[in-house]
C-alpha cells in the first residue's frame, strides 16, 4: 500500500527535528451541501532543521517516530502560493522602527 502524502503549512518548529505542520482540506456539509474547510495539524519529523513556520511543505507517512510522530518533511512546495508566514519579533520591531520615523518626520 502507498504511503500517504499531504500538503500543508508549518505552523511551529520549536521543537527540536520536529514541525507541526496544519493540513486543510474542502469537505462538502452532508446536508446542507456548503463546502466547508477542516485542518488537523500532524507533528513531522525534520532530521536537519532546516524547515521553518510559514513554508508550505510534502509531509509522508512513515513508521511512529515518537509518540506524536508518523509522519516526515519531504520537501518544500511553491512558496509563492502558500499565506503570509508569521512575522518574527524581529520583522516586527522594525517595521514599528520605519512607521515610528515616517510619523516622527
Amino acid at each position: 500500500m502507498p504511503k500517504r502524502v499531504l500538503t500543508g503549512i508549518i505552523v511551529s518548529d520549536k521543537a527540536d527535528k520536529t514541525v507541526v505542520v496544519n493540513v486543510e482540506r474542502k469537505v462538502k456539509h452532508p446536508l446542507y451541501g456548503k463546502i466547508i474547510r477542516r485542518s488537523k495539524k500532524y507533528h513531522a519529523h525534520d532530521e536537519a532543521n532546516e524547515y521553518k513556520a510559514g513554508e508550505m511543505v510534502r509531509i509522508e507517512e512513515t513508521k511512529p517516530i515518537s509518540k506524536l510522530k508518523t509522519w516526515a518533511v519531504i520537501d518544500r512546495v511553491d512558496t509563492h502560493k502558500a499565506p503570509l508566514a508569521a512575522k518574527t519579533d524581529a520583522e516586527m520591531s522594525a517595521e514599528e522602527a520605519a512607521a515610528a520615523e515616517a510619523g516622527a518626520a
